[in-house]
């Protein structure tokens, strides 16, 4: 892209941008959130309070007034503990997964099926 299309795209952007602020500048919502800001900014330093005290006065974080929140548990069974015996070496695996070194060096030496027949019920 040329720099004097880039240009123009930004000056039409900035066009843009200028026009919305000026019709924001004439709505009477904003006015009036700004004549609270300014009154309650001012009202705040006369009292030396920061808008933190006023959080802290109108949402209070104590605990002992709320009531304590149960920790969510895991909705996720935990894994079960698989045995697999090797009938072979009379080798014995205890694994929660499949990602198990020596298990995985079984299944492709004999197969996945074969394997998964030598687990202890």
């Amino acid at each position: 892209m040329s720099k004097l299309v880039e240009y123009r795209q930004l000056e039409k952007h900035l066009a843009e941008q200028l026009q919305a602020l000026e019709a924001m500048k004439g709505d009477d919502g904003l006015k009036k959130e700004i004549e609270f800001e300014t009154k309650l900014r001012k009202l705040l330093d006369q009292y030396g309070f920061s808008l933190k005290h006023i959080i802290n006065i109108l949402e209070p974080q104590n605990t002992a007034l709320r009531p304590p929140v149960a920790p969510t548990a895991s909705t996720r069974k935990p894994r079960e503990l698989k045995v697999y015996k090797n009938p072979n070496t009379g080798e014995v695996i205890e694994t929660k997964g499949g990602n198990h070194k020596i298990l995985k060096e079984w299944k492709v030496e004999h197969g996945a099926d074969v394997v998964e027949g030598w687990l202890k019920k």
